[in-house]
């Protein structure tokens, strides 16, 4: 095949995969593809994870990283650990969301999220309040402690993040985003509906 032919069908692919991707994220993309994907073999017997299965162990292990380099990041902010932070920037971000919202947007389960917020009210990091609408829905606000403490939290919480990523460039990161970036918008418009669900119906829609 004509190289130039080649280069226009490769293009064409990746851009009906990431419609609003650049030229400059064609060839960031082209340039990460290793010439061979090595396949690791074990030894007889042994359990070797697929192509997928080693992705998601990856992004497991640097998540937890993240996760506990982060909870020691905040010792001494009030915020106990990372999914704290999380509630709270949500809270800011969004203005006076109900509960519901700030939990779930962090992919944290309603009792765990509950528990949180009590400690943080407790804290005097948050504040609650009826709906003016419906009475029965209450609101979240941050107070004017919360916001100092998520100031004070949030410089920790970007060292942790630029510690962890420092090994990479600005053109690696910014095609990690680019290529995971749809998993994410993906699973969060599906997630909450399909939490009741048992697996081999979930995976059924998600494959479809």
């Amino acid at each position: 095949m004509n190289k130039t032919v080649e280069l226009v069908k490769l293009w064409g692919d990746f851009e009906e995969q990431y419609p609003n991707a650049s030229l400059e994220d064609f060839f960031r993309h082209r340039l990460a593809l290793p010439a061979e994907l090595e396949i690791p073999r074990g030894d007889e017997g042994e359990l070797i994870p697929d192509l997928n299965g080693r992705l998601m162990i990856l992004l497991r292990r640097i998540g937890k990283f993240h996760m506990a380099y982060s909870n020691k990041a905040l010792e001494g902010t009030e915020l106990d650990q990372i999914e704290e932070f999380g509630i709270l920037v949500t809270i800011f971000n969004q203005g006076n969301p109900i509960k519901s919202e700030a939990i779930y947007n962090n992919i944290i389960e309603l009792s765990s999220g509950t528990n949180m917020l009590i400690r943080m009210k407790k804290k005097g990091l948050v504040s609650e309040y009826a709906d003016k609408e419906d009475k029965r829905v209450k609101r979240l606000k941050v107070t004017q402690k919360g916001e100092a403490t998520l100031q004070i939290a949030k410089e920790k919480v970007l060292k942790v993040a630029h510690m962890m990523v420092h090994d990479l460039s600005d053109n690696d990161k910014q095609l990690c985003i680019q290529l995971l970036k749809p998993v994410d918008t993906r699973f969060s418009g599906m997630f909450q509906k399909q939490k009741n669900k048992p697996f081999d119906e979930i995976y059924r829609e998600n494959m479809q």
